[in-house]
């Protein structure tokens, strides 16, 4: 069912890191529900509204990062293109950036 995709172990952690974030957001909000804040972002938000934009924004970082792996090898002269684990990295530096401060 899934052949199309390329399931590497960084594209399988990231996955589940967001299903273990959903599930961890649905329990904070039964447990606690939240109030509206205004953080750096444009808009006063939850914390399912920072989830949602954090998410985005891990997502669009993963894809440049993509976009750009290859180009870098040439650039930079590497031997192989640069691990996925870089981008996967910054993108959930990313998100609980936005989670914390947005």
């Amino acid at each position: 069912m899934f052949e199309w995709m390329a399931w590497t172990t960084p594209v399988a952690v990231f996955f589940v890191c967001i299903a273990l974030m959903l599930i961890g957001m649905t329990v904070w909000e039964l447990k606690s529900p939240t109030t509206m804040r205004k953080g750096f972002l444009p808009m006063e938000t939850t914390r399912g509204d920072r989830l949602f934009v954090g998410l985005l924004s891990a997502a669009y970082v993963n894809l440049a990062f993509v976009g750009v792996s290859g180009r870098l090898t040439e650039w930079l002269s590497l031997e192989a293109e640069p691990s996925i684990w870089f981008s996967f990295v910054a993108s959930m530096a990313l998100l609980a950036w936005i989670m914390r401060k947005g």
